[in-house]
């Protein structure tokens, strides 16, 4: 038997007598271990951001524990068990790349994008929107990001990049008028604008925001952490300290 097969079936065992013998996995439901599962997701993102592969191999297997306990759960009802989740997912890669396994040509990645859209519309049998496949619980600019996405590949979208960054400066310019109208609510609308023609123009230039962004987030962090350490060793807080003196530390941590 080939290894791999041998590791899931070891991973079924386990799963299975977890399932059976221990107090905790008795009691959880597909809903109980829900925000487990979401907290699993983040964490893998964490470690493949830090480019850990020792760690991203880690929690991979928290996720794959996840499928297999959410089938386990699931088969005890007989509403499907693993191997109905595997044969799904394998028919949906077969019938989603035909130019693999049938006689459509796809001669890069757009085009392999434009063709999985469409199929998912087939399989909806038209009666969904383009949109209805991205999640409402997604984060809004992880779900701007795949709106877009979705809609490039049914040929809605700009042509060039420098139309793109045009609508960011239009975007820009009706922002601050309503900054300087003082109509919150509308500056609310107009940001939100700016934010998806930006994280757009992202996209054109292969970028992706999400990840950009995580990174500057990071990064603040380090900067904000060599700062309070440095106000530490004067034995001061940093709310005692002037604006001058933070940013020379701030100035410091960026040359780092």
């Amino acid at each position: 038997m080939d290894a791999r097969a041998q590791a899931f079936l070891r991973l079924l065992k386990i799963m299975d007598e977890l399932r059976e013998q221990c107090p905790w996995d008795k009691k959880q439901t597909i809903e109980s271990i829900r925000h487990l599962t979401i907290e699993e997701t983040f964490e893998l993102s964490d470690a493949i951001l830090k480019n850990d592969l020792n760690e991203v191999k880690k929690e991979l297997g928290d996720i794959l524990l996840h499928i297999v306990f959410y089938s386990r759960i699931a088969s005890e009802t007989n509403a499907f068990n693993i191997k109905d989740v595997i044969d799904t997912l394998c028919d949906k890669l077969i019938y989603r790349h035909p130019h693999i396994y049938g006689n459509v040509k796809a001669d890069d990645e757009e085009q392999v994008k434009k063709n999985w859209e469409q199929l998912k519309q087939k399989e909806k049998d038209g009666n969904k929107s383009v949109l209805a496949g991205v999640p409402n619980s997604m984060p809004a600019l992880l779900k701007a990001y795949r709106i877009q996405e979705k809609a490039r590949a049914v040929g809605f979208d700009w042509e060039e990049p420098e139309q793109v960054y045009a609508k960011v400066k239009e975007e820009l310019q009706e922002f601050e008028i309503e900054v300087k109208n003082g109509d919150e609510k509308k500056a609310e609308k107009e940001f939100g604008d700016v934010l998806f023609s930006l994280i757009n123009y992202a996209r054109f230039l292969g970028i992706n925001p999400e990840d950009a962004l995580e990174h500057t987030n990071k990064k603040f962090i380090k900067r904000f952490g060599y700062m309070e350490e440095k106000v530490k060793e004067k034995g001061k807080q940093i709310s005692d300290c002037k604006l001058e003196e933070l940013d020379k530390y701030w100035n410091e941590a960026k040359n780092l």
